[in-house]
């Protein structure tokens, strides 16, 4: 039975970061109607950074909001009973527990899973993913001094993984396909400068090499199988190999999809009714000037203000350059923009002395990129270079002991 609502009514589908943020933000901004929330995990909104970064530490798990700020800004929260159908026509939202919400504007943010492996060995125990607050606590449980880890994926998070494991004492290989680490997200620049590091401090990182098997006893992982041959002896094996789009419900009410939910640049999708917002966007970022798909915390809540402000009626905010970050061991990562093989790499600072940063500069000298490590002054600089589209001096900007202003062209 259907329950009408005579105010305008926001089903908020997802209860992550995006989501969670949304719902937020629309008290923020005086939004006076009725807000539900629903969520698939049974916890309130949590930042999901630390799972990878701090997993190790007492203070890995952080909540968005108090879990008291929900009920008393009226924001209905159904934890543990996601969506599982949306009719169109009729603006409802069903949840798995046959509940029927009417809406006035829908907002899918229903984020990204894991890629699984379907090789011999995969459904052991001590086979791990993460992408929840279950997984890391999973995880924390079984890393320890004298335990043994194999990530399989050498991105962002098994690199942050690796590095909190073996502050804890855990022997660590990291096993990654590409010829490099974090091949698709940064320059080989810095992918040779993280690996140095990580092996400094006892990571064992195979690059070019590939999981043939997993292997194990009485259902229990004991190894992994390269296609090589080599075996490497480990009791857990963390998953790392990308995540997918959460699109299917959308596909299901025929919301138009390509590699997750189409949205433009105010987080709509082809339905006038429904907003996207989060990792499950697919989207035209016009700093970029192409289709992409980001994942990552900054995104998320610039997306959430798109959503707000369209919701509200607000003025739209304008689009940020994207930045990722990632801390491991006792380097504070900061990147805008996206690298292009294309560009030129000017490296600022000292990769030796874990404090640099690296330009990608275009053929006109504007910069499309900067990845720094423990160089807050340049990601500051370089983020608002790409967005300003300024013209540097490689040669100044090279120079430590050059400033960054007197490098603008």
């Amino acid at each position: 039975m259907i329950t009408p609502h005579p105010s305008p009514t926001v089903v908020i589908v997802g209860a992550g970061h995006a989501g969670g943020t949304l719902a937020g933000m629309l008290r923020q901004q005086k939004f006076d109607g009725r807000i539900v929330l629903c969520g698939e995990e049974t916890h309130p909104p949590y930042h999901r950074p630390p799972l990878s970064k701090k997993y190790a530490d007492d203070e890995f798990v952080q909540w968005l909001k108090p879990e008291s700020f929900y009920a008393d800004n009226a924001i209905e929260t159904r934890l543990g009973d996601p969506v599982v159908h949306i009719d169109r026509d009729a603006r409802t939202a069903t949840t798995a527990s046959g509940a029927t919400l009417e809406y006035t504007t829908l907002v899918l943010a229903t984020g990204a899973a894991p890629r699984t492996l379907t090789l011999p060995g995969s459904d052991l125990d001590g086979v791990l993913s993460l992408r929840t607050l279950g997984d890391a606590t999973q995880l924390r449980e079984a890393v320890h001094t004298g335990s043994s880890l194999t990530i399989v994926g050498g991105g962002y998070v098994g690199l942050e993984v690796a590095a909190s494991a073996r502050a804890r004492g855990c022997e660590v290989t990291v096993v990654e396909r590409e010829d490099r680490v974090l091949a698709r997200v940064a320059s080989p620049e810095l992918s040779a400068a993280l690996t140095e590091f990580h092996r400094d401090r006892g990571t064992h990182i195979l690059t070019g090499a590939e999981v043939r098997e997993i292997t194990g006893t009485a259902g229990r992982v004991g190894g992994v199988t390269l296609a090589d041959g080599t075996d490497i002896a480990c009791d857990l094996v963390l998953v790392g190999v990308g995540a997918i789009p959460n699109d299917a419900l959308a596909r299901q009410a025929g919301i138009d999809c390509l590699t997750g939910i189409v949205v433009d640049g105010s987080a709509r999708t082809s339905d006038p009714h429904v907003l996207a917002i989060g990792d499950v966007t697919y989207r035209l970022h016009d700093t970029l000037g192409k289709m992409v798909r980001l994942e990552s915390i900054p995104s998320a809540v610039e997306q959430a203000k798109q959503a707000a402000a369209v919701i509200t009626g607000a003025p739209l905010p304008p689009h940020e350059v994207p930045w990722f970050w990632s801390d491991q061991f006792d380097l504070k990562m900061k990147m805008a923009g996206m690298v292009d093989p294309a560009t030129r790499a000017v490296l600022r600072g000292n990769p030796s002395e874990s404090a640099f940063a690296l330009f990608h500069l275009d053929s006109d000298g504007v910069p499309v990129a900067v990845e720094t490590v423990n160089a807050a002054a340049e990601f500051m600089a370089g983020k608002r270079f790409i967005g300003n589209r300024t013209k540097l001096d490689p040669t100044a900007l090279a120079d430590p002991a050059t400033s960054l202003r007197e490098a603008v062209l």
